[in-house]
């Protein structure tokens, strides 16, 4: 894939980012960088100051993926046993409290993308072009932050500019604080004239940062999110009309591997570098933890030449979702078997359980579409292969095309709402539907986008989520060729009407007295 130099510019920050810390102390310091109120006065070192930001959405998105993604009804938690990750479990049952560790991360690590983009904003002094399109994509990164603390923690502070030690302990702010200021920043910033668009469908370099076309969507999924049907419609045409992007022609699962990075469909997503001397600097567990789990499988033929082995097992499909898939498009689905295996299809691809063995958090289906190949892989070592170069995505362009018929529909126009889902339901290989409705739409958002970290904000808005995750984690599978058992049964378990919101961390309360918990918790 071609790359242009920006591209390897910003990777290179990113790599020398993540090697800083640890040869700090090694490095003999030549010459003064200068204060925080000096630094940010020449085109280098907003360039380095935006890669840092990078950096910092990068390294939120494991939980930022996991959390939201545990918390939906796709997926069992999963992994080698029973309490592998105790913390996961929690989430994925419900049996969480306001001390728990991915939560209290997820929502530092919000915040933390706030302050490196009000770095920028507050700092930067001149205007040159490369200061402006840095300032106005700072925006895009603040405005998604508060997104997503609007979205799940819903009474968490606006932060609209860097703190002073006396503002330190901000009070609790408002739901409809947090989405004014989402739609202050992205409007800016898409009025800005600094973001760039992709020449084409086919440009795989301009996207490789925020365009215009990103921050676009993620304004019309903030007005989706509200409620304002009309105006979401409205700017998510806006992406559609571009003809900037468009549904990955190829093999509907080849868009999750490295090699389909930076495709058509994507609206947004962090950049991963295939590059052997910075692989263990950018390692992360991402698809080391998704991958099935090659301790108690046995591979050979074709799997063992295509599969990463040494993967852990967390996240398998619920029955529920493969049930889902059968009953929408039937047994046979191109997109359903592009997406999950049964046990009888992972046997005949090559993999089977060891003789006695028990498959943790399994009801006998295996996702596929996020399945890591040696392809994916940096280094293939016979004894790790969890290095990959897979880009972490934001989002897609089938969201857009969902989001959009959503909008549509909610605003009259079901005939607009139609052509979007078909459009999806084509490339899936699906019959055109006639007429749709607003649960056609929701399944197919569930199907097309599933353990994409989307469906737990989309249950909980649309009022759904008591009824689909009411029972969740009352009761613990496990594979085995015998078939599935359920030995682990909880007291504590299922989405409460307090899970309309996730908590404020213990942490934050303790810290600051301003701050007061959510309903419920």
């Amino acid at each position: 894939m071609k790359k242009n130099r920006l591209y390897i510019a910003l990777l290179g920050l990113m790599s020398l980012a993540f090697t800083a810390c640890d040869s700090e102390l090694d490095i003999e310091k030549h010459g003064n960088m200068g204060s925080m109120d000096t630094y940010y006065t020449t085109d280098e070192n907003i360039n380095t100051a935006s890669a840092s930001l990078y950096l910092q959405m990068r390294s939120n998105y494991y939980n930022w993926f996991f959390t939201k993604n545990l918390l939906s009804d796709d997926s069992w938690c999963g992994g080698g046993q029973r309490n592998d990750n105790g913390q996961m479990e929690e989430l994925n049952e419900y049996s969480f409290d306001t001390n728990h560790s991915m939560i209290e991360s997820l929502y530092s690590g919000l915040y933390g993308i706030i302050y490196k983009a009000n770095l920028i904003i507050d700092k930067t002094e001149g205007d040159t072009p490369v200061m402006k399109h840095a300032i106005n994509e700072a925006k895009v990164f603040r405005a998604f932050g508060h997104f997503e603390l609007a979205s799940l923690f819903g009474t968490a502070p606006v932060v609209d500019h860097l703190l002073e030690p006396g503002e330190y302990r901000q009070a609790n702010g408002t739901a409809a604080d947090l989405w004014a200021f989402v739609e202050k920043d992205l409007t800016e910033a898409i009025g800005s004239g600094t973001l760039p668009s992709k020449n084409d469908v086919n440009d795989q370099e301009t996207g490789i940062r925020v365009t215009k076309e990103y921050a676009q969507a993620l304004l019309g999924k903030a007005y989706l999110f509200q409620g304002k049907y009309s105006e979401a419609a409205s700017m998510l045409d806006n992406v559609i009309n571009s003809k900037k992007y468009a549904l990955y022609p190829g093999e509907y699962d080849a868009q999750f591997h490295a090699l389909a990075n930076n495709n058509c469909e994507s609206l947004f997503e962090l950049q991963k570098r295939n590059d052997a001397e910075q692989m263990w600097n950018q390692l992360d567990m991402l698809f080391l933890m998704q991958g099935w789990r090659t301790s108690v499988l046995m591979y050979s033929g074709q799997a063992a030449q295509e599969l990463a082995t040494g993967t852990y097992g967390f996240f398998n499909p619920r029955k529920s979702l493969y049930d889902a898939f059968v009953a929408w498009e039937g047994a046979d689905g191109y997109r359903l078997n592009k997406s999950i295996m049964t046990y009888d299809q992972i046997k005949a691809y090559g993999v089977e359980a060891q003789p006695g063995a028990s498959v943790y958090g399994n009801e006998g289906y295996f996702y596929w579409k996020n399945q890591s190949l040696k392809s994916d892989v940096i280094v293939d070592m016979s004894y790790f292969q969890g290095g990959q170069y897979i880009d972490q995505k934001v989002m897609r362009y089938a969201e857009v095309l969902l989001m959009a018929a959503e909008a549509q529909l909610q605003s009259g126009n079901a005939s607009k709402a139609l052509e979007y889902v078909n459009e999806v339901r084509a490339r899936a290989k699906e019959t055109p539907l006639t007429e749709v409705s607003m649960s056609d739409i929701k399944m197919e958002k569930r199907l097309e986008l599933c353990n994409e970290a989307i469906r737990f904000q989309d249950l909980v808005r649309w009022g759904d989520a008591k009824s689909a995750m009411g029972e969740q984690g009352k009761d613990v599978p496990a594979f085995t060729t015998n078939g599935v058992q359920w030995n682990w049964h909880n007291t504590k378990y299922g989405f409460q009407d307090r899970n309309m919101l996730l908590p404020i961390p213990l942490k934050e309360l303790e810290l600051n007295p301003n701050m007061q918990q959510n309903p419920g918790w």
